[in-house]
């Protein structure tokens, strides 16, 4: 009976060492950003942080104007296939959940708006923004609605309305999403969100019944690792855009200066900084070829002097570049018009200035160091029979002569052989005889 007893003690004792600590807490997940591949590893990266640490739920704030039909289903994913509860609510006042947005709040276990905000608008946009053809369209939405009517279904919440939001965009208030079941609670605040879902049974996507006790407990903030932070600032494509334009120019500057080191140094690590976030954009690389070809009628237009015509070719197709270079659905995620205009006009007009002055330079003779002695005039002060001294340009040189050359005669540099000159002696004409009457 003791021995009993003992063996009951020492594995409650081990249950509690070795089982995983039981948290109350709610970490809290704040993504006010578009949805793209930084955002769905932050969330991942949350989801999984919460199940370690046995939290009670993932509260996800979220603004959002939509984002990358990819990265939203993999939130999705993570989000149905969570081992805790993830409740979407969609704050402050004037924030929305906008087409991916309104999938993501959709999939979650409990969803939740503040009032004052908008979600829906999940229409499917083709990239690039352009039109596409009705076979085209028609397959977007069949696919985009059936997206939708499942995780909604699964939800329990209004398949049709739901739908509605791809087949014909509409958008709602929060009040009208939550009449409409298509949202679970409508708070002013987190503290009255979480008073409303204390106590109350909700299904998770498995089908398990779960009760969370979320009354006056505790928000653990979680936030975006420094490497994330980064990212996502780099995922701005107006960003990209100028890393890129600017790593080029200096590129430019460092092929025009060979030796500088810095203006080639800043060049190839702002351009590999930027084809690594255009990477993880839905990026055209057939904009290269334009902006590659803006460069080359700067360069033209030093070259031939088409008195700015080639110039503003080189400006019309960076711009374009600009434009096209991410093929994103929303236009939050495209280079902005401003954007391509601010960096296209100044870059073309320095670039082609750069090279105009490059190629001056270029043709003029060299005046300085050995080879500027070339064609340089001076005198012989001592007899060059062949080899004397001469004075040329303010310094007494070694010289060696083609021809026998007497003390005072004016000579001139035809190449320098080392130290010493190789010269020619100059002809002056004899003075004509006045004509006599």
């Amino acid at each position: 009976m003791k021995k009993s007893a003992i063996f009951v003690a020492i594995a409650f004792i081990a249950a509690l060492v070795f089982s995983p600590p039981a948290s109350a807490e709610i970490l809290k997940v704040v993504v006010d950003d578009t949805i793209q591949p930084i955002s769905e590893e932050f969330i991942a990266r949350a989801i999984a942080e919460a199940a370690r640490r046995n939290d009670q739920a993932v509260l996800i704030e979220i603004n959002t104007p939509g984002g990358l039909v990819d990265s939203t289903r993999q939130i999705i994913e993570h989000i149905t296939s969570s081992a805790v509860p993830v409740i979407i609510y969609v704050t402050p006042s004037g924030s929305r959940a906008a087409s991916a947005g309104f999938f993501i709040l959709e999939s979650a276990d409990i969803a939740a708006m503040t009032p004052g905000t908008n979600t829906g608008a999940a229409h499917p946009v083709i990239l690039g923004g352009g039109k596409m053809d009705d076979v085209m369209k028609e397959k977007m939405e069949n696919d985009a609605a059936a997206l939708m009517r499942s995780v909604a279904s699964r939800r329990g919440r209004n398949v049709e309305v739901a739908e509605s939001t791809v087949r014909q965009s509409k958008s709602f208030t929060d009040q009208e999403a939550l009449s409409q079941h298509l949202i679970d609670y409508d708070a002013p605040n987190e503290n009255d969100l979480l008073r409303q879902i204390d106590g109350k049974t909700f299904k998770r996507f498995n089908g398990q019944e779960v009760t969370l006790k979320t009354a006056g407990q505790p928000l653990a903030p979680f936030g975006m690792t420094l490497k994330e932070r980064i990212l996502a600032y780099l995922m701005d494509p107006n960003l990209a855009f100028l890393l890129l334009a600017i790593g080029a120019l200096a590129l430019y500057v460092e092929f025009n200066h060979p030796g500088a080191v810095v203006p080639g140094t800043v060049g190839v690590v702002f351009i590999l900084v930027a084809l690594f976030a255009l990477n993880l954009l839905p990026t055209r690389f057939a904009a290269f070829v334009l902006i590659l070809g803006a460069f080359a009628l700067f360069a033209a237009e030093a070259k031939f002097a088409s008195h700015g015509v080639l110039t503003i070719g080189g400006i019309v197709l960076l711009t374009l570049g600009g434009l096209l270079l991410v093929d994103a659905p929303i236009p939050e995620m495209r280079v902005h018009l401003a954007t391509a205009l601010a960096v296209s006009i100044p870059l073309g007009v320095i670039t082609a200035f750069l090279m105009t002055i490059a190629l001056k330079a270029r043709r003029n003779k060299v005046v300085t160091g050995e080879q500027g002695l070339v064609g340089q005039t001076g005198v012989a002060q001592t007899v060059l029979s062949p080899r004397g001294k001469v004075f040329v340009h303010g310094s007494l040189w070694d010289a060696v002569a083609s021809s026998p050359v007497p003390v005072g005669q004016l000579v001139v540099v035809r190449g320098i052989d080392g130290l010493i000159l190789q010269v020619e002696p100059i002809s002056v004409p004899a003075p004509t005889a006045a004509a006599t009457v």
